[in-house]
């Protein structure tokens, strides 16, 4: 079985890909982004290194035997001017510099050519710890009702306009309303937003109603930046009245789905994967 490495951006989803990765049998290499990345990587063979460090980053890897490489947790857009590159990151810098450019998605594209070009395999998610990936129906036992349905319809729809523009994977919609939809602040940002609203147009702890949906955007590489929930996701609804979270099934993570499960049956709200097409 082939070495795979992990480059760690910051929350738990590295560490996750880590741990079912090292129970399947693999040998598992965190090549950790400085700054950005937790102590969590350090149960794991594991470097540290800059955004700009190429050239340490790929010795490194091979030096760990990685054959296959993914991309794992959050990384904020840098400032580009205040990179430290090292040479292999100097002759790979207009060509990624150009497709940030465009947006996230061709930025993790190019990042994905760069090791690809270097003899790497770059592969998904679902292929190095399939136990992550979000399947179809309820987990849990709580249902979505009717109402819960059609505002997951229109939340998903709300997500595949926003992806084709690029911008983000997420929306919560409220009895049919829009309320938020997720830009470069992140989902948990967009959640909080909404626990500012009025509670005429959103539920509340005790009297909950609207759903957060996630998706992957429609033209995205699914080998890079799949939308991802954990038990913080589960907290962050709860605390703003919504009734529960819906996720594309085979396109999505949950992060120790038992307990995102076993968080969301205690708080009374549900977790379901939906299908791309029927989009509930």
């Amino acid at each position: 079985m082939t070495g795979l490495g992990i480059i760690a951006g910051g929350g738990e989803l590295p560490i996750a890909i880590a741990d079912s990765a090292s129970q399947a049998g693999r040998s598992v290499f965190v090549a950790a982004l400085q700054g950005i990345a937790g102590p969590e990587v350090e149960r794991f063979a594991h470097g540290w290194f800059g955004l700009g460090e190429t050239g340490k980053t790929l010795r490194q890897l091979r030096e760990h035997g990685c054959e296959d490489v993914l991309f794992a947790g959050q990384v904020s857009r840098p400032r580009w001017s205040d990179l430290k590159v090292d040479a292999k990151g100097m002759m790979y810098l207009p060509r990624v510099l150009k497709a940030a450019l465009k947006g996230d998605d061709a930025l993790l594209r190019a990042l994905a050519s760069v090791l690809e070009s270097e003899g790497f395999r770059v592969v998904s998610t679902s292929e190095a710890a399939p136990g992550l990936i979000a399947p179809s129906g309820t987990l849990g036992r709580i249902q979505p009702t009717e109402q819960d349905r059609e505002d997951m319809r229109l939340a998903a729809e709300t997500v595949r306009r926003l992806g084709e523009l690029d911008i983000g994977q997420a929306a919560i919609v409220c009895d049919g309303l829009v309320l938020a939809v997720e830009a470069a602040e992140g989902t948990d940002a967009m959640i909080t937003r909404v626990g500012l609203l009025p509670e005429t147009l959103r539920g509340a702890p005790g009297r909950p109603k609207g759903v957060l949906v996630k998706a992957p955007k429609p033209t995205q590489d699914r080998k890079t930046d799949l939308p991802v929930i954990g038990v913080e996701t589960i907290r962050k609804i709860v605390s703003v009245g919504l009734r529960g979270v819906a996720l594309e099934a085979g396109g999505a993570l949950i992060v120790n789905r038992a307990k995102v499960i076993e968080a969301a049956d205690a708080a009374k709200v549900f977790v379901y994967g939906f299908e791309r097409a029927a989009s509930g």
